[in-house]
């Protein structure tokens, strides 16, 4: 597609795009509170893309809109992680499942595959950001090879939940190699057809990512993120 055929970011899109930079970022920490007319003055905007930016991320799960009150910024607690990873636990492996039995091409696989070289680039270079970016590739084009699109839209909405925590706790645990193993071996186990391989290795994977975020956040009481 040719740049200039690109449609610009609606007021809206770009409210909400700065919005989840804020919130992810922590410069909109957790728990605090903040009138629509304060964020839009932020933002240098009329105050109903705000609006409209808000609504959306309210239904995401990222923000609370109350009454007189204006935009509270969710926090995540361990309880929200552990119920968060257990349904993305089985969409994902759902979706490992039914990918292995689609009979993908190495061109429909080769995402994932650039998925896990990034991903072991950055791990050599302790580049823990570009690791992270790497690992939502992966598991987008994981979910979206399953076929399914209701599984797809849910977790894409619980990805985000995902994303804070692990902003806060990324530089905390130790460098994710197992991650990068198990992402490798999900891949080959579709590769080859085999189904029940590839859930069974991405339900271990995720199972331990979750206790690995749930144990940070409850050890350094990060309870508000």
């Amino acid at each position: 597609m040719n740049p200039s055929d690109t449609k610009p970011l609606s007021n809206t899109q770009r409210a909400l795009q700065e919005l989840r930079r804020m919130i992810f970022t922590g410069e909109l920490s957790a728990g605090s509170d903040h009138l629509e007319t304060e964020l839009a003055d932020q933002l240098g905007m009329s105050r109903t893309p705000v609006r409209e930016a808000a609504l959306i991320l309210d239904r995401q799960g990222l923000v609370a809109l109350r009454p007189r009150k204006g935009v509270r910024i969710l926090p995540v607690s361990p309880e929200d992680m552990s119920e968060i990873y257990d349904i993305l636990t089985e969409l994902e492996s759902l979706a490992a499942c039914d990918a292995a039995h689609r009979d993908l091409t190495e061109t429909d696989l080769a995402p994932m595959g650039d998925a896990i070289d990034r991903m072991e680039d950055a791990l050599a270079h302790h580049a823990l950001e570009d690791w992270a970016l790497a690992d939502d590739q992966f598991h987008a084009e994981l979910v979206r090879l399953g076929g399914n699109r209701r599984a797809r839209m849910i977790v894409g909405m619980m990805s985000d939940q995902v994303r804070r925590a692990r902003a806060v706790t990324l530089y905390m645990r130790p460098l994710p190699t197992r991650s990068n193993r198990d992402h490798s071996d999900v891949l080959d186990a579709i590769r080859v057809g085999d189904g029940n391989r590839a859930a069974s290795i991405h339900r271990a994977h995720r199972q331990n990512a979750k206790q690995v975020i749930i144990d940070l956040l409850e050890q350094h009481r990060l309870h508000c993120i």
